[in-house]
């Protein structure tokens, strides 16, 4: 890598900026709405991601429930995690 290169973004960079621009949404609208906008992009990423791992449409179709299960596991897991630590720092995060 070239000393003039930019260094690659780590993962956490690269949510805390798609958080940013939620808490930039937040402000203008409600927080059901940029939660349902994240949701929407992020299916709709994951598809844009998967498909082209198939050379044919049947190939997919066929594979379609195991890709649902994938990522919805996936999600369940991550949401947990970020349960987890949000009921260990409930107090800090609401302030009475």
């Amino acid at each position: 890598m070239s000393e003039n290169a930019p260094a690659e973004k780590t993962f956490q960079e690269r949510c805390d900026e798609f958080i940013d621009l939620a808490n930039q949404q937040h402000a203008e609208t409600e927080v059901d709405n940029v939660n349902a906008a994240i949701l929407f992009s992020a299916s709709r990423f994951s598809v844009f991601s998967t498909a082209p791992q198939f050379d044919e449409v049947e190939k997919l179709q066929e594979e379609k429930q195991k890709i649902i299960e994938y990522f919805t596991q996936r999600f369940a897991e991550m949401m947990a995690t970020n349960l987890d630590e949000y009921i260990e720092r409930f107090d800090e995060y609401n302030p009475k």
